[in-house]
């Protein structure tokens, strides 16, 4: 771990979506080491989320599961409404929850393309606003933090809903920055490469077309650890991110450097 200081959110309330996902769970991980106390959401049954929460060695008085389908109006503003009632106060929210699928655009149906859609873009903007609602209603000054991905600019090859996805978020990260500055919230996101977990991680072990592809596309040369996301997002909670709003954190090892060919 980096050398974060072990208080430096201390005392601060964080909702995460997808914190139960492959990446979400290594920052909900770092979260609680720097003393935040957190709200986990994602899809999976109580009793399970409760076994892969005790697995994972979160501590039961930071750390509380809240089972909510974040594409739903009315269950992402339950969400927000119930994380802040167990955490005390939102300081942050993390809207993290999204999706991909591997398809070539010809195929996609759409069916594939709505699911897609409705969880990265439209789940994010539900939690953001209802978040933003409720930090101007406690007074607090508080951040919104989007995951957003290099392939916002540049697109990858069979996930163009999930690039769409990903450049929709940039813009509503840069326009809910512009609007809710006034009132003190700072909205920026974080932006990884190619990570080391979930379907990159498989289609680079079982796909050699798709190795030789993404390993041109990293110039650091290897696939990105989900520490280094979890860090990002980290400083994007921390007082040393505080005089940053609108901004895109880019941790891609340097794919997004040039187009692919």
């Amino acid at each position: 771990m980096p050398v974060y200081s072990r208080d430096c959110l201390e005392g601060q309330g964080v909702l995460i979506t997808g914190g139960l996902g492959a990446i979400g769970r290594v920052v909900v991980s770092r979260l609680l080491a720097v003393s935040a106390s957190v709200a986990v959401n994602d899809v999976l049954p109580e009793d399970q989320a409760a076994r892969e929460m005790q697995a994972a060695g979160w501590d039961k008085a930071r750390c509380h599961y809240l089972r909510a389908d974040i594409t739903q109006p009315a269950e992402a503003q339950k969400l927000v409404s119930e994380a802040r009632a167990r955490l005390g106060r939102l300081d942050v929210a993390l809207c993290h929850a999204g999706m991909t699928v591997s398809c070539p655009i010809l195929d996609y149906s759409s069916e594939g393309w709505n699911k897609i859609l409705d969880l990265n873009l439209k789940g994010a903007f539900l939690v953001a606003q209802a978040a933003a609602k409720t930090m101007i209603a406690q007074g607090a000054r508080g951040k919104i933090v989007f995951t957003s991905s290099w392939v916002q600019d540049v697109p990858w090859p069979e996930i163009t809903p999930y690039n769409v996805s990903k450049s929709g978020i940039k813009m509503l990260m840069r326009g809910m920055a512009r609007e809710l500055a006034a009132q003190g919230i700072r909205v920026n996101s974080v932006a990884p490469g190619i990570v080391a977990v979930g379907l990159a991680k498989h289609q680079w072990d079982a796909e050699p077309d798709y190795r030789r592809r993404a390993e041109k596309a990293i110039p650091l040369g290897h696939m990105q650890p989900p520490e280094t996301v979890a860090d990002a997002v980290v400083f994007l909670c921390s007082a040393a991110s505080d005089y940053m709003t609108g901004a895109t954190l880019l941790v891609d090892g340097g794919c997004s450097l040039y187009p692919m060919n």
